[in-house]
């Protein structure tokens, strides 16, 4: 259920993105910038429902975060083929990190979110 509002919030951030900031900067370079202000959306939403999940053994919040990585990528990869028509090298070029791709830099912030929004959440210096 929470994957589903988190990609629903990337949807909507990729439009907006599409809409706002590609035509400024470019395709990839708004791509580029999309990585980091997805990576604070997902942590948001992590943050604010991790204590639904119920996980809180470092293992348990791992497999909710492989969960969540593996639904994404799967989507990804289907929306980019079946519903955009991007060729497989268009796909790839979001992940290869050496030609500037950092899709993999957001895939282990989604990973690691349902940790970090964990510890976000015990901590002292956060208020509920």
């Amino acid at each position: 259920m929470i994957w589903l509002i988190l990609i629903a919030a990337e949807i909507i951030h990729g439009i907006l993105r599409a809409v706002t900031l590609a035509p400024l900067v470019g395709e990839f370079r708004s791509n580029q910038i999309g990585v980091f202000t997805g990576s604070v959306i997902i942590l948001v939403i992590a943050y604010l429902t991790i204590r639904w999940i119920g996980a809180k053994q470092p293992r348990e919040l791992l497999l909710v975060g492989l969960v969540w990585w593996l639904l994404t990528v799967a989507f990804e990869v289907m929306f980019g083929r079946i519903v955009m028509g991007m060729s497989w090298e268009r796909i790839a070029s979001d992940y290869n990190i050496f030609e500037g791709g950092l899709m993999p830099l957001g895939l282990l912030v989604l990973f690691l979110s349902p940790m970090i929004a964990l510890k976000l959440r015990s901590s002292r210096f956060w208020f509920d």
